[in-house]
């Protein structure tokens, strides 16, 4: 099997992972030792970061406002976090990281997604800036919630979508040996948002050639357009 070359798009799910996993110890009250690491203080510019901005004691802040809601209903509770992430400002940079992931986070945490993270920020485009950034916290709790039923609505049109693209691989199905692979590749493709040729191999233990053929009878679309490292996905 030809996997000597490293899979970049594997890497990349591994590094989203993990970012995930620290998003969990982070609501279940870590710290942001992982980030430190990444970017200590003492490498970050003045001319870029204020170097006496806390984060930890404004993440701390937050984690605080994380224990006082525990009783609050999912929805709201999220919408407060996601309010409040905002107001405190975290992070100097990439400030959507509270609300786009840990909050989605809470979410799937909590059952209400159980099984992916809410598309928050599909949902917040939907919702007029003006009440995302409304001066009365209420108006920006509403704004929220109906940013999380906006996000829902999204996700269930891409349910329907992803139903109907995995109806019209299973057609493909039809009369093949019971050995065949093609059936693991569609469970494959409908579990990643992308899959490689490494990945293939390594889920289906089959050779390169064989994972390309696979791809070619399923007729999946080569989304990155490139002669290496080439990857597939529903459309």
């Amino acid at each position: 099997m030809d996997t000597d070359e490293p899979d970049p798009l594997a890497q990349e799910l591994a590094a989203i992972d993990a970012v995930l996993e620290r998003s969990t110890k982070v609501l279940e009250g870590g710290t942001a030792a992982a980030r430190k690491e990444a970017a200590p203080k003492a490498d970050r510019p003045a001319l870029v970061y204020d170097l006496d901005w806390d984060e930890d004691a404004r993440l701390a802040e937050w984690q605080g406002v994380l224990g006082e809601t525990r009783q609050l209903p999912v929805i709201l509770r999220a919408a407060i976090l996601f309010d409040t992430w905002s107001s405190i400002e975290v992070l100097q940079h990439a400030s959507w990281l509270g609300p786009l992931l840990l909050v989605s986070a809470l979410l799937r945490q909590e059952g209400l997604a159980g099984c992916h993270l809410a598309s928050l920020h599909l949902g917040a485009k939907n919702i007029p800036r003006e009440r995302r950034r409304a001066r009365n916290r209420d108006d920006r709790l509403l704004a929220c919630i109906d940013a999380v039923q906006q996000a829902a609505l999204a996700g269930l049109k891409e349910h329907d979508r992803l139903v109907l693209a995995k109806s019209q691989m299973e057609r493909r199905l039809r009369e093949r040996r019971v050995s065949s692979k093609l059936p693991d590749l569609v469970e494959l493709v409908m579990s990643r948002p992308l899959v490689s040729t490494g990945m293939i191999q390594e889920t289906l233990k089959v050779s390169k050639q064989g994972a390309l053929n696979l791809v070619g009878e399923l007729g999946l679309r080569e989304m990155t357009g490139r002669g290496r490292f080439r990857a597939w996905g529903v459309i």
